[in-house]
């Protein structure tokens, strides 16, 4: 089952006030009954729906730093990670690596390339690999 945004949590607690049951809730909301219950706990506890924080290691890049890796790999496809890092820097100055890169490229379906190096093919070449295949597949 999916987890709840914190958009939908509010829908969610809304359809409740509005005197909706929990089993009649989550099926609206394709959740299981005890995520509505517990948002529903949460916000009698805490006065918030939001999520409470998470241990876990922090995040050497914020958001905006992700976005212009995704946004200069779209306008250049061809652009390695390295050349990436040499335009950014992590929070605190910290130096962020290549994999951090490729990870938050990969999140966005993106891969970090570097530029073919070697000899172009032509269309001649093509033709006399597709028939050297050919004669090679009988």
């Amino acid at each position: 089952m999916p987890r709840l945004s914190e958009v939908d949590r509010h829908r969610a607690l809304g359809l409740l006030q509005a005197g909706l049951p929990i089993s009649e809730v989550s099926p609206r909301m394709n959740v299981n009954r005890t995520t509505i219950f517990r948002a529903r706990q949460r916000l009698h506890e805490t006065d918030t729906v939001s999520d409470r924080p998470r241990s876990g290691r922090p995040r050497y890049t914020t958001q905006r730093q992700d976005r212009n890796f995704v946004r200069n790999h779209m306008n250049n496809k061809f652009l390695s990670a390295s050349a990436s890092l040499r335009q950014a820097r992590g929070r605190k100055n910290q130096r962020i690596s290549e994999n951090t890169v490729r990870r938050r490229l990969s999140t966005s379906g993106l891969r970090a390339r570097r530029p073919y190096i070697g000899p172009i093919l032509t269309q001649r070449h093509r033709h006399q690999r597709t028939l050297w295949a050919q004669e090679h597949a009988a």
